[in-house]
């Protein structure tokens, strides 16, 4: 709904609207916020459209939305009904020599509109799993005393009805339903989404593409986590004119333009990993199947070609759609073997892909290096969690990007900014500049740690030299992780203002559209750019804006699906281990600080009320209290590290 709100502050033609958004615009119509200029709907200039954010006195803000302004002020009386979080429309107040304020005249979209509550037996209610509190549910104490004690439900909250019965809170296989549901999204799709998908056959007919160009005779691969169904970018390389393949999966060819797959798509915007399994942006027939560039098989492919100079400089970059044929899939760690010179049981094919692989990953190498000069690289490993049966935790392990990874994230940097040089406008990935006030604010923490820096002329070299001593202090991994919090987070945006992170002036997503909207978005636009259809283009850029919007703030969503799953997996195992003793560092020194398990079960984040500690104090705590629903884990200190002077 914030992306159709975007396009109305712009002005949208009447033909871009939406089916489904017919209602809603002929309300706003009636109402007269929407004004019909020719073939163009536009929000009136009296009105403003955001977020509610509202203080504990009850006052309201508006967080406009479209345009870069101040918030709003809202007096209590001017709310009408709006709550915190929910999308609205509102009507500007003018009054001399006071803050500029409004009053809501529509609510959009309410913030919350599902809750996930859990069944308290005793008190015939449900409480909200997040909070505690309780919710309202229009049901009959005959129907709830029904319940099992703990039923976990999602609710209706403007209905109050129960919407779907998700599970019981001590069965661990429903924490996955719980994540989805908190933020609204699904796993299954709609039928008529998976009968367009299983429309497709399971095989790729050369003689239907007679335009694309045919490159099943080269020697392509994929590397991948073990784990991994769905593949959607492969290379090769050519180590005689030093030219780079970076093939991928050729989803747009499947997804056809607001047909069902592609609403489903829209709406789920990236694919959700848990650890046990994936809930994917595209039905699996498409995403595990005709998609997915498996080896042995025929797939189409939109390709980027890279040619590298001597001094690895894109002399020249080339896209076109093509049909090829991976050999191989493998493994970050076989590839790993590979690098170390480790070459077991090895096949002819292996040798045959080997014979490029090797040099490549010195050049990426290379790459590295040089981008480094303007670039960061932050030592931030990703904790894996290890199920049972069950579904319980059983292991976490730290996966660290190794020189496998690093070969395919150079190979794909370059694909990606390759991309990024076609347009002046469209789809970016985008990453600001830290403001000097989170500098100042690093700066000061920082200190506590007795991490003091000079005066530098550049963010650049001054990160480098809190890097530097960070390691000194053996500290770095946690240092990085406060340099990481100082910047703002990377999103997606219409218009380029470069990306601070990377150090790149232009850079854009091209390598995932199996599992990114962003991606798929982009595909279709680099072919209208190709294929010189300027209709086409023009109605990708009449909606790119809003769209870059609604899809950024989906990327945060599926992080937090994510993040929720595993802080309750992380909670169940707490609960199993009340009173045991454990090593934690303290990462959050607040009011209320937080320490993070560092030993047996790495990234389990407890509470220590009433504690006073410092940043990066290392503490044995012994765990006292856990609650599943909140997932929160208590703890106490039992001593402290003396750290050698």
């Amino acid at each position: 709904m914030k992306e159709l709100m975007i396009k109305l502050l712009r002005g949208v033609l009447k033909k871009d609207i939406k089916r489904d958004d017919l209602p809603l615009i002929d309300e706003l119509k009636k109402l007269k916020i929407v004004k019909e200029n020719g073939k163009v709907l536009k929000i009136s200039s009296k009105y403003r459209v955001g977020k509610i954010d509202i203080a504990k006195n009850g006052t309201g803000f508006l967080e406009q939305i479209g345009i870069k302004a101040k918030d709003l002020l809202i007096e209590p009386q001017n709310l009408n009904g709006a709550t915190k979080g929910d999308l609205v429309i509102a009507k500007r107040i003018f009054k001399s020599r006071k803050r500029p304020s409004a009053k809501v005249v529509f609510i959009v979209q309410k913030a919350f509109k599902f809750s996930v509550g859990v069944f308290d037996e005793k008190k015939l209610q449900f409480l909200n799993i997040k909070t505690s509190l309780p919710l309202s549910v229009k049901a009959s104490k005959r129907s709830l005393k029904k319940l099992p004690d703990k039923t976990v439900a999602k609710i209706d909250n403007e209905n109050e009805i129960i919407s779907e019965i998700l599970g019981v809170l001590d069965d661990p296989k429903v924490d996955e339903k719980i994540s989805l549901a908190l933020f609204n999204k699904k796993e299954e799709f709609s039928p008529e989404a998976n009968l367009e998908a299983k429309a497709y056959p399971d095989y790729i007919e050369p003689s239907l593409y007679p335009n694309r160009v045919d490159l099943s005779n080269l020697p392509f691969c994929t590397i991948d986590p073990a784990t991994a169904k769905d593949y959607d970018d492969a290379i090769y390389f050519d180590k005689e004119k030093n030219h780079l393949y970076v093939a991928i999966a050729d989803v747009s060819e499947y997804v056809s333009v607001d047909g069902p797959i592609d609403k489903e798509a829209r709406e789920r915007g990236f694919s959700i990993y848990f650890p046990h399994k994936s809930i994917p942006m595209l039905p699996r027939a498409l995403s595990e199947g005709i998609c997915s560039l498996k080896p042995d098989v025929l797939r189409l492919s939109f390709v980027c070609k890279i040619e590298l100079d001597e001094n690895l400089e894109p002399k020249r970059e080339e896209f076109f759609e093509a049909i090829i044929k991976s050999r191989k899939k493998y493994s970050y760690d076989r590839v790993d073997e590979f690098l170390k010179g480790e070459f077991k049981n090895i096949d002819e094919i292996d040798r045959e892909i080997l014979d490029y692989l090797l040099p490549l990953s010195k050049i990426t190498l290379k790459l590295r290096e040089k981008r480094l000069q303007k670039g960061y690289e932050f030592s931030n490993p990703e904790i894996r969690m290890e199920l049972n049966k069950n579904q319980n935790l059983v292991a976490t392990y730290i996966e660290n990007e190794t020189p496998s990874h690093q070969l395919i994230e150079d190979c794909m940097l370059l694909a990606n900014r390759a991309a990024a040089k076609m347009f002046d406008y469209g789809i970016f990935r985008v990453h600001e500049e830290p403001s000097l006030e989170k500098i100042e604010e690093l700066l000061n923490e920082l200190a506590t740690i007795g991490i003091f820096t000079k005066e530098f002329k550049t963010i650049h070299s001054l990160f480098l030299n809190i890097q530097k001593e960070a390691e000194n202090k053996n500290l770095k991994q946690y240092v990085d992780k406060l340099l990481i919090r100082t910047q703002k987070q990377a999103a997606y945006s219409a218009k380029n203002i470069g990306h601070f992170g990377l150090g790149f002036e232009a850079y854009t997503h091209f390598t995932s559209p199996i599992r990114r909207y962003s991606d798929l978005t982009l595909h279709r636009l680099l072919k209208t750019i190709l294929k010189k259809e300027k209709r086409k283009m023009e109605y990708i850029l009449r909606n790119i804006e809003a769209l870059t919007v609604k899809i950024s703030e989906l990327e945060r969503e599926a992080t937090k699906v994510e993040w929720d799953f595993m802080d309750r997996k992380f909670a169940r195992w707490a609960k199993e281990n009340i009173d045991r003793e454990f090593f934690a560092i303290v990462t959050d020194p607040t009011s209320t600080p937080i320490a993070v398990i560092e030993d047996e079960i790495i990234g389990a984040r407890v509470f220590l009320p009433r504690a006073e500690v410092e940043l990066f104090d290392k503490i044995y705590i012994k765990i006292v209290e856990v609650d599943i629903a909140t997932t929160k884990i208590v703890a106490k200190i039992i001593r402290r590290v003396k750290e050698d002077v």
